[in-house]
């Protein structure tokens, strides 16, 4: 079982929680954005308790989705209007980036 989120695991969840829908942050947007830790933290954070957040809204740099889930969040994706890559795998991460306000 695990643990309870400590501050820094809130501070993730809770900056995931107000990226509007169809809009995204890079897991090092998230890092920057609460001021603390990298991309990897915030990665550790989503793994462990991001599972009732829109997790689908926070992606590597190069647009993928994360690893594992990827059907599932192009269907978030679709669902939400979010800009994707003419490849349709990918999120076109200059026109969906939150500017984080």
């Amino acid at each position: 079982m695990r643990a309870d989120p400590d501050e820094y695991a809130e501070a993730v969840l809770d900056a995931v929680e107000r990226i509007p829908p169809g809009r995204v942050l890079s897991y090092g947007d998230v890092a920057e954005l609460i001021g603390e830790g990298g991309p990897r933290q915030v990665g550790r954070v989503m793994s462990h308790f991001g599972g009732g957040v829109p997790w689908w809204r926070v992606l590597r740099a190069d647009g993928s989705p994360p690893s594992g889930h990827e059907i599932r969040a192009l269907e978030e994706y679709r669902v939400e209007g979010t800009p994707l890559r003419p490849d349709g795998r990918r999120v076109d991460m200059g026109r969906a980036r939150w500017d984080g306000r």
